[in-house]
C-alpha cells in the first residue's frame, strides 16, 4: 500500500483550510445579497425593500401590478435611499410588488380588504439551498487539493 509522503499530507491539510476560509467567506456574501420586501398597514402602502443584511435596497426598481393584471404595471419607480416606496391602491385585491436592483430582488403579493385597509405581507428570496453550497464547496477544495497536487508533481 501507498502512502502519502509528508510534503503531500502537509499540502492536502493546507488545501483543505484553505477551501474551508473560502466557502466561510462564500456563505457570508451570499446572505447578505438576499432582500425581502415588508407592507404595513395604512392607506397607503409604504413598501421597504432591504437586502438580508439589513441594508437598505436604494434606487431600486418597483414595478406594482393591480390585482388580476399582470401585463403592465400600474406604478413604476425607484425606491428612495432608505428603500421605501408608497402608493395609493385604488381597488381591493391582490397587488403584486416587485423590487429588483443588480440581480438582486424580490417579489410580494399585497392584499388589499373592501375597506382599503392593508394588511401586513413580507416575503424573503430564497438563499442557497444547502446542497448548493455543499457542492460549492466541494468545488473549492477539489481546486485547492488538484492544483497543490499538480505543483507537487513537477518538483524534482
Amino acid at each position: 500500500m501507498r502512502y502519502l509522503h509528508t510534503s503531500s499530507q502537509q499540502t492536502l491539510l493546507l488545501s483543505t483550510i484553505i477551501g474551508l476560509c473560502v466557502w466561510g467567506s462564500l456563505q457570508r456574501e451570499a446572505s447578505a445579497h438576499g432582500a425581502y420586501i415588508e407592507t404595513r398597514n395604512s392607506t397607503t402602502v409604504e413598501i421597504q425593500a432591504n437586502y438580508d443584511s439589513g441594508e437598505p435596497m436604494a434606487e431600486a426598481q418597483v414595478l406594482i401590478y393591480e390585482p388580476d393584471s399582470v401585463e403592465s404595471p400600474r406604478f413604476e419607480g425607484k425606491t428612495d435611499s432608505e428603500g421605501k416606496f408608497s402608493f395609493v391602491p385604488d381597488q381591493s385585491g391582490d397587488w403584486e410588488a416587485t423590487v429588483r436592483i443588480a440581480g438582486h430582488g424580490a417579489n410580494s403579493v399585497i392584499p388589499i380588504s373592501e375597506e382599503s385597509t392593508i394588511a401586513s405581507a413580507s416575503l424573503a428570496s430564497p438563499q442557497l439551498p444547502l446542497p448548493q453550497k455543499i457542492m460549492v464547496m466541494a468545488a473549492v477544495v477539489w481546486g485547492f487539493v488538484g492544483t497543490a497536487l499538480y505543483f507537487q508533481k513537477n518538483k524534482p
